[in-house]
């Protein structure tokens, strides 16, 4: 069953997504920051860290949106970062923040559908996603398309949020994202869907054991999990031979 922001909508889900973040694009970085206390950045820091003794020149970051985790694949010190996104107004956030930091020369964000990425085979030497997968509508086609256009040898790292099991942060976690963070979601993206996705998606999304095994069955080798902050968040981290 496919979650969808817009349950009224005619649109496929593909499309749903790019016109809710089109919609939140402004305030989501804003949002990100606020809803989380700041921690979504100690996460995509770990996130780098996976690939630093992998040491890749070209990297691709899919479902880039305002490029965050483009922009911190800077301390691996590649060749290059192309981040893709099906997102316009998330993009262009994204262009103007890495020419501010005179990024320009290494960094290029452009559309991009997961399904359907527009690289050649073993283009790349790491593939980055962070938040994305969940959103994505055909999640075996997306992880089809990263292991082709990675390189043998090469490493792909998901961040994603997942489903704490400890009492007692499974509890407040479960109010804080079904209740708290929607309320103040809607409030400030003036998008009354968005919030309410967000918590949905994670629901649905097969996070853990199942989802290495969706890895596995997209060609990749050894993939692992490793939690963050106590299960709210993960790190899968898997390789092309």
């Amino acid at each position: 069953m496919l979650v969808t922001p817009y349950k009224e909508s005619e649109l496929n889900k593909k499309q749903q997504v790019a016109q809710m973040f089109n919609n939140i694009a402004k305030r989501y970085d804003f949002l990100n920051r606020f809803l989380s206390l700041g921690i979504d950045v100690y996460w995509r820091k770990k996130t780098i860290k996976q690939l630093k003794q992998h040491n890749p020149l070209l990297i691709l970051d899919i479902a880039t949106g305002t490029g965050d985790l483009a922009i911190e694949s800077m301390k691996l010190n590649p060749k290059q970062i192309i981040g893709v996104d099906i997102s316009e107004q998330m993009l262009e956030i994204g262009r103007k923040k890495i020419e501010k930091k005179n990024l320009n020369a290494t960094i290029q964000l452009q559309y991009g559908d997961s399904e359907n990425l527009p690289f050649e085979n073993n283009s790349f030497d790491a593939i980055t996603c962070a938040f994305g997968v969940r959103n994505f509508e055909n999640l075996e086609k997306s992880l089809q398309e990263m292991y082709r256009v990675l390189k043998p040898k090469g490493k792909v790292v998901i961040l994603e949020f997942s489903k704490p099991q400890q009492f007692p942060v499974k509890q407040l976690y479960s109010f804080y994202f079904h209740y708290i963070l929607p309320t103040i979601g809607k409030m400030v993206s003036k998008d009354v869907s968005a919030y309410t996705y967000l918590p949905e998606s994670v629901n649905m999304f097969p996070d853990g054991k199942p989802f290495l095994n969706y890895l596995t069955s997209g060609g990749f080798k050894q993939p692992i999990q490793k939690l963050l902050s106590f299960g709210i968040a993960s790190i899968y981290v898997a390789e092309k031979v």
